[in-house]
């Protein structure tokens, strides 16, 4: 630990400017008694390289587990996509409370060094259990599992949060090492969004593009990787002890300020009744805690009262992981070639973060200041809200066009029913009631949607010549309630008949997004015993195979592709009228979210087996790249909020914090800011479950116009807000301070142009 002692001047008036005429006759200055800052040019500390490649580890792990959290939850674990919305912003929340205990236990009992050890074993713990809860083979209770491992890595990285970069700033001396406190802060936040930006682009690739344990996806590597890496950052942060600076604990700042406004409310209460009137209510506690403190705290409070209305940004930039990444599932994501995991387009916003930033701080800013405009922070942060609030009309707006790409949802008393002709004849089908006639060509599909329940009475005609059918038929069919089922119009022993499929239709598109096939066998290959092999190869020649068996239609989830595919009949499975029952071949073109039926049966006219697809759910025929604007919008929106709410709170209270700093007292405004931005991050994610629970939208276009209201009027009352809020003078008092402090820098280390400070998550 660095040790500080008090050096008498012995010439005071040596260095007296001209002009003063007072000069003290006993002047100290604080030297550095390891280091003194005029025997040599200290060395960059080695150690801080230890708590970058644990930073970048921890971001990797946390991000690449939080960016496919949310499709788990939907596709495996069956929440709906409401309960897994409000999961996850339970979890996000949680990270952003426990930080306030995490920054207590470091200050008051164990230190940072053994805080960010113990936590990152129980983050650690959390990572391989949520990893175990997503491996099949081991039968866990993946619910149960799940929730335990996200509670033990929410209780891990919140609680180290507070703790990594403030340690990695005590391996520095100050004010010697103020230059290189500053790059440690740059390296320090490239680390956070290198590892947000990586780990966000290939874990959604270990999720979808690898197959493991009979499963086409491969959530066990998923959330795998993101352990490893964790388990790494946790060795390689025990490999630096040796090298630390590990500095004695003063004390938390948070429980100091809480007892000082808690005691001069009680004690406020008691004199007030005796006449005993203070112009601040922190004046009452004048008593226990000197005058610094209490002005210090006084104008804290006033930073935090504009705090208030934060929250509701955070309540839509963090859905960015959950209601936006849900919104992908419903879009098209292919593009030359590459298919763009809905997961995957959380990358923009670390990506366009580490690109925005400098054009920010050396161009756009410099240039909206020669036009006076947003030249404070408090206008900046009015407008990086608003922004928000356009992102989110921006998402409801793409949501409306997405709407009529949604598949049909049958409510109570309504059915829909599929006819497929699979005779070489164009046929004509009338209907009892209000349901009318409707023609359908040989070999396609009609599509009775949303009709009344019940059972129906009809007619099959001939249009023009059909040999088949010499005379009209007919027949009858059931439409069960919410329920959707093919009937296939074909020969039956020499007669035509309407026949049902035995399995109900799927109507609703997947929960990922990927396509789904219903192959069903009709016609004369049911009267085989068949057992056939249906081949389905890629453009990249790798092949799907799907068992069938006679007289059954089975529902597949299969990757979006253009599919060649074969059936293979083994040949002691044949029949001699079987003429072409090996050599069945065709293409097939499955899209993002469409439900498609493929139908194998016998030609009449021709005698051979034939093949037809249809789609009964139409496709996501929107791409996923028009999400960019949303995501351009909200991003610009966090670097002038996040990152300027920040330096505007901090350089508010900049002469509590650098001055206490270089002194290393045991108070700090810093900590208690930090502590109060993260709860407002916390709180932001409760209003997300609030909603969610609370009020119902038949649309999520609706949901994302709400959030856009809540945003603007909330904007609305901090403009306000902030028009009345007069700025604090940090150079008011300074003859009331000790005259040693006009040597102290009252400026921070270069870290706001780093874009330090931005929002970790």
């Amino acid at each position: 630990m660095t040790k500080f002692e008090f050096e008498k001047d012995n010439n005071p008036c040596g260095n007296q400017k001209a002009g003063e005429s007072y000069c003290g006759t006993d002047t100290f200055y604080l030297k550095d008694v390891e280091t003194d800052s005029t025997s040599k040019k200290l060395r960059y500390p080695k150690q801080v390289w230890f708590i970058l490649a644990n930073e970048f580890c921890e971001r990797f792990s946390y991000y690449g587990m939080k960016a496919v959290l949310t499709i788990y939850l939907v596709n495996v674990l069956a929440y709906s996509p409401d309960s897994a919305t409000k999961l996850y912003h339970i979890f996000s929340g949680f990270c952003y409370f426990t930080p306030l205990f995490g920054a207590m236990i470091a200050d008051s009992f164990l230190g940072k060094f053994r805080t960010i050890l113990y936590l990152s074993i129980v983050y650690s713990l959390g990572n391989v259990i949520l990893s175990l809860a997503a491996t099949p083979p081991l039968n866990l209770p993946d619910r149960t599992f799940s929730l335990i491992g996200l509670g033990l890595i929410a209780i891990g990285t919140g609680g180290i949060k507070p703790c990594v970069s403030s340690f990695g700033g005590d391996q520095f001396i100050l004010p010697q090492q103020e230059r290189h406190l500053g790059q440690f802060f740059s390296i320090f936040y490239f680390s956070i969004n290198a590892g947000s930006l990586i780990s966000t682009f290939v874990t959604p690739i270990f999720r979808k593009d690898i197959a493991c344990f009979e499963s086409d996806t491969c959530y066990p590597l998923a959330f795998g990787v993101p352990a490893a890496l964790m388990i790494a950052a946790l060795v390689i942060f025990i490999i630096g002890k040796p090298w630390y600076r590990i500095t004695k604990t003063d004390g938390n700042i948070v429980m100091k300020v809480s007892r000082c406004i808690v005691h001069a409310i009680s004690r406020k209460r008691k004199l007030a009744a005796t006449g005993d009137k203070r112009e601040h209510f922190l004046d009452y506690a004048d008593d226990k805690f000197d005058k610094k403190l209490l002005n210090d705290v006084k104008a804290l409070l006033r930073i935090l009262f504009l705090y208030i209305p934060l929250p509701a940004y955070w309540s839509l930039f963090d859905q960015q992981g959950s209601r936006w990444t849900l919104q992908a599932t419903r879009m098209d994501g292919k593009f030359f070639g590459y298919l763009i995991k809905p997961d995957q387009m959380q990358v923009v916003n670390p990506f366009l973060i580490l690109a925005l930033i400098p054009i920010f701080d050396k161009v756009i800013y410099p240039t909206l200041r020669r036009g006076n405009i947003l030249t404070r922070p408090l206008q900046r942060l009015t407008t990086g809200g608003i922004l928000a609030g356009i992102a989110f009309i921006i998402s409801g707006i793409l949501e409306l066009h997405l709407e009529p790409t949604y598949a049909v949802t049958l409510g109570p008393s309504e059915s829909q029913v599929h006819f497929i002709n699979t005779l070489p004849c164009n046929l004509n089908l009338t209907f009892n009631g209000e349901l009318g006639s409707r023609g359908i060509e040989s070999f396609d599909m009609s599509i009775l949607s949303k009709i009344s329940a019940g059972k129906y009475d009809g007619k099959v005609e001939a249009i023009g010549e059909c040999d088949l059918l010499k005379n009209n038929v007919t027949f009858s069919f059931i439409a069960e309630e919410q329920k959707a089922f093919t009937y296939m119009i074909k020969v039956v022993n020499g007669s035509i008949e309407m026949q049902r499929d035995k399995s109900e239709d799927e109507l609703e598109k997947s929960k990922e997004g990927n396509p789904k096939l219903k192959v069903i066998i009709s016609g004369m290959l049911e009267e085989v015993n068949l057992n056939a092999t249906l081949l389905l190869i890629n453009e990249k020649q790798v092949a799907k195979h799907i068992n069938l068996q006679n007289d059954t239609s089975t529902v597949f989830l299969i990757d979006p592709n253009m599919y060649h595919f074969k059936l293979f009949i083994p040949s002691n499975e044949t029949v001699n009228r079987l003429e072409q029952s090996v050599n069945i071949s065709g293409t097939i073109d499955l899209h993002l979210g469409g439900n498609y039926i493929l139908t194998l049966s016998k030609d009449l006219a021709s005698g051979q087996i034939s093949t037809k697809s249809y789609t009964i759910t139409e496709p996501n025929s929107v791409h996923m790249l028009w999400l960019l604007p949303q995501y351009i919008v909200i991003t610009i929106s966090e670097v002038m909020f996040s990152v300027t709410g920040l330096e505007f709170s901090f350089s508010q209270a900049s002469e509590i914090l650098y001055y206490n700093d270089f002194l290393l007292a045991p108070v700090s405004m810093k900590a208690v800011i930090q502590a109060a931005w993260l709860l407002t991050v916390a709180f932001g994610n409760i209003i997300v479950v609030f909603i969610a629970e609370f009020i119902k939208f038949d649309k999520q276009s609706k949901e994302f116009f709400l959030f856009a209201g809540l945003m603007f009027a909330d904007m609305t009352i901090f403009g306000i807000m902030a028009y009345f809020y007069k700025p604090i003078d940090i150079n008011a008092n300074e003859g009331e301070e000790d005259e040693s402090r006009s040597n102290i820098p009252m400026q921070p280390p270069n870290v706001f142009d780093n874009s330090t400070f931005r929002k970790e998550e």
